[in-house]
């Protein structure tokens, strides 16, 4: 295996140190794991979609964003389609998908939903989750998630750099439970044991620290 880097000190904390020509010569899933997890911790999220025979699929993404809220967006990444993929396919056909938060309760079945299942194959039953409908839209839910979107897609961003699709839905709908939001509309997602993920397959509690003020020059940082 390949790891090529360079090692240097800094302070009293041993550091590796790859270029951008050391980095493309790594092996490919080293890289691929050492890539994914630079970005931090992002939120999993189970993307429901549904083909236009009504065939359901779900699929575990760490690549939902906020685009904006006035008026609502968030956007999704799908891997370039080289290959089937389903999620895209579906939200093509029907124009819909859901976004539904990843709990600690269902987290083995979620992430069981990134194994590569035959498209005539719905992750609901693989997985062992409940599909949930709205009357607003035809994308199924998770039933399991205490906090859903559902979304109709608005836009198609195709990025010429690596071929990744990016796919902007406006939000119709969302579904969160009242305890979980506060008077100024701040969802506390910890309270309803919403996990995080590093890379491909670390999961991780998320525990609060603190809100701050919102910030304005001159002023202290203080709490809010």
């Amino acid at each position: 295996m390949l790891h090529l880097q360079t090692t240097i000190m800094s302070a009293t904390t041993e550091m590796h140190i790859w270029n951008g020509q050391q980095l493309e010569q790594l092996e490919q899933n080293y890289r691929r794991d050492l890539i994914n997890c630079l970005s931090g911790f992002k939120s999993a999220n189970l993307i429901g979609s549904v083909n236009a025979d009504g065939e359901t699929n779900l699929a575990i993404f760490n690549s939902v964003m906020h685009i904006g809220a006035n008026p609502p967006f968030m956007g999704i990444v799908v891997r370039p389609i080289t290959v089937p993929r389903n999620t895209y396919s579906n939200i093509k056909q029907t124009g819909f998908f859901t976004i539904n938060a990843v709990q600690a309760s269902f987290l083995e079945k979620a992430h069981q939903t990134s194994a590569n299942y035959p498209a005539q194959l719905s992750e609901f039953d693989e997985c062992k989750l409940t599909p949930l409908y709205s009357a607003l839209h035809p994308a199924p839910y998770v039933l399991e998630s205490t906090v859903r979107i559902g979304l109709e897609l608005n836009e198609e961003l195709h990025v010429k750099s690596n071929g990744t699709i990016i796919l902007i839905g406006r939000i119709i709908e969302v579904q969160v439970p009242k305890e979980l939001v506060a008077k100024d509309g701040f969802v506390a997602l910890e309270k309803a044991g919403t996990v995080s993920v590093v890379g491909l397959d670390a999961y991780y509690n998320p525990t609060p620290i603190k809100r701050l003020a919102y910030a304005r020059p001159q002023a202290k940082p203080g709490n809010n």
